[in-house]
């Protein structure tokens, strides 16, 4: 689990589809090794939701599965 400077510090990404235009988009930092954080990309200074690494990696598979 990070605290509040890890989470300031953490290096945000976005989706390789996102477009630059504020689209509807979120972003991910994963550098802590436990926990992934997912964030609005329109509002980063909203909270961000914390999910377990293997929750996240459980979600992310699955959506690949479906979009093929």
């Amino acid at each position: 689990m990070g605290t509040v400077s890890d989470i300031r510090a953490a290096e945000w990404r976005t989706s390789s589809y996102t477009d630059g235009t504020g689209g509807n988009c979120v972003e991910v930092a994963d550098q802590v090794p436990s926990t992934v954080r997912v964030r609005d990309s329109k509002a980063p200074e909203r909270a961000s939701i914390r999910f377990p690494r293997a929750s996240w990696t459980a979600f992310v598979n699955a959506v690949s599965r479906t979009a093929r």
